[in-house]
């Protein structure tokens, strides 16, 4: 299976358009950028670019996702082909979705995925630190995201399990502070994690990747015909993707970790 990019534009007042098999990406009339159709799975536009009516009927026939957001990274529309896969594979995770033993099952895999990850990005953090202090302290995170793992498969209800999953959050989040280099604490502070809207700098950060996150597990459960909104650990409402928000609880972890690593490689600043 070959895998395809996505490609990300940011540039403000840009205009995409087809041109023969290739995408092209102009700015002021300029041209920045050709694409081949073909090494493309998704195209993500960020705020004010344009799109021609013609690239978009394309894109729909070759199956690739056109993804609206806005300048803040907020997820606006979608533009996709028909659907692949077939009823009967949504039928059975409808009928799945119902049975309240399988939904615990996934949701607890979902959580322990998380929190495996999440402790592995702290105990690492203390591996690395040169401040006995922050290392303890990011050591004792870890110790409570393991006593977490243990709790799991005790929790026989989905508001137990979300419980432990809001407390593991509470305090991988404590800590994550801890792995920012001394030298740019000052500009990404954070006190824990808070959204819609984030109030600092690191969690604007976090809502931004976690956005991007999102749209590529949307779009690998599209692919493979299943239902994005019909999930197992979140709950189902109108307009949510509950599937796609399960899918990426396991990988926030390294949305994390990247943050992180443009903040401490001064490649982001404030």
């Amino acid at each position: 299976m070959q895998l395809l990019n996505t490609l990300y534009v940011t540039t403000p007042e840009s205009y995409i358009h087809l041109d023969n098999d290739t995408l092209r990406v102009e700015v002021e009339k300029e041209t920045r950028l050709r694409v081949p159709l073909h090494h493309l799975g998704a195209v993500v536009c960020f705020g004010h670019v344009s799109v021609s009516l013609p690239l978009m009927h394309r894109l729909a026939d070759e199956g690739i996702s056109l993804v609206l957001l806005d300048t803040h990274g907020r997820f606006k529309a979608r533009l996709e082909g028909a659907v692949s896969g077939n009823v009967l594979l949504r039928q059975a995770q409808h009928r799945l979705a119902g049975d309240p033993a399988f939904a615990l099952g996934v949701a607890r895999n979902c959580i322990a995925g998380k929190v495996r990850n999440c402790r592995q990005v702290l105990l690492r953090g203390s591996r690395e630190s040169k401040v006995p202090d922050e290392a303890a302290v990011l050591a004792r995170g870890a110790a409570d995201l393991a006593a977490t793992l243990r709790a799991l498969p005790g929790a026989t209800d989905p508001d137990t399990l979300r419980g432990l999953e809001g407390e593991a959050a509470r305090q991988y989040f404590a800590a994550l502070s801890y792995l920012v280099k001394a030298s740019a604490r000052e500009s990404f502070r954070m006190d824990g994690r808070n959204r819609r809207p984030p109030r600092d700098r690191i969690n604007a950060l976090l809502s931004f990747v976690y956005s991007l996150l999102m749209n590529d597990c949307r779009s690998a459960i599209e692919a493979t015909g299943l239902d994005p909104q019909i999930g197992f650990l979140h709950v189902v409402r109108p307009g949510r993707a509950a599937l796609a928000l399960d899918l990426m609880e396991e990988f926030r972890a390294f949305a994390d970790r990247l943050v992180l690593s443009l903040i401490n490689r001064g490649q982001i600043g404030p």
